[in-house]
């Protein structure tokens, strides 16, 4: 066998199936096998058996003979996954990289729109609340009448002092002067 052979598609499509007939038909003859010797050991007796010796004594050799059986059904199923994950992951790996980046280059394309599109509607926004009018911003309600400062010339003579010489409850105005800050 020519172990270049293996690494092209038809090479290793002989060779797995191949084995997978050789291990379809072991597992044939495997169960055959464990018939026939089933069925001859349960009708020879030996001496010093009970009436269930014999069942017994054939079922656990022809358990081994089917244990055969069953992994060489295993290995020709290993032989078709081979070939399976050989064409997945080899032959078809590049193309399946070249999709996988053509839709990573679409997605990539895609933000780069919607971040542009964002970036534009910002700045709109921005320009149009730039040229609004000053004297009223939007969205806020005008003021009937502007705000006063009310302040008595001596808030400490205002209000008669009661017994016990309390201080009246203290304003803003008592802490700032009339006019400050305008």
């Amino acid at each position: 066998m020519d172990i270049n052979a293996l690494f092209t598609d038809e090479g290793l499509r002989a060779f797995t199936a191949t084995v997978r007939d050789q291990h379809i038909r072991d597992a044939q003859q495997y169960g055959q096998i464990a018939d026939i010797v089933r069925s001859r050991l349960e009708q020879t007796p030996i001496d010093g058996d009970r009436w269930l010796s014999k069942r017994l004594r054939a079922w656990k050799v022809a358990r081994q003979l089917k244990a055969m059986q069953k992994a060489s059904g295993e290995a020709a199923s290993k032989a078709e996954a081979l070939y399976a994950t050989y064409v997945n992951e080899v032959l078809e790996l590049p193309q399946r990289r070249a999709v996988a980046e053509a839709k990573r280059l679409e997605r990539k394309s895609g933000r780069q729109a919607a971040v542009g599109a964002a970036v534009a509607g910002s700045l709109n926004r921005t320009v149009t609340a730039l040229h609004t009018p000053q004297e009223q911003p939007a969205g806020t309600v005008p003021q009937a009448r502007p705000t006063e400062f009310v302040t008595p010339d001596n808030p400490w003579q205002q209000w008669p002092m009661a017994a016990g010489d309390e201080r009246p409850p203290s304003t803003i105005n008592d802490y700032f002067a009339k006019g400050d800050g305008q």
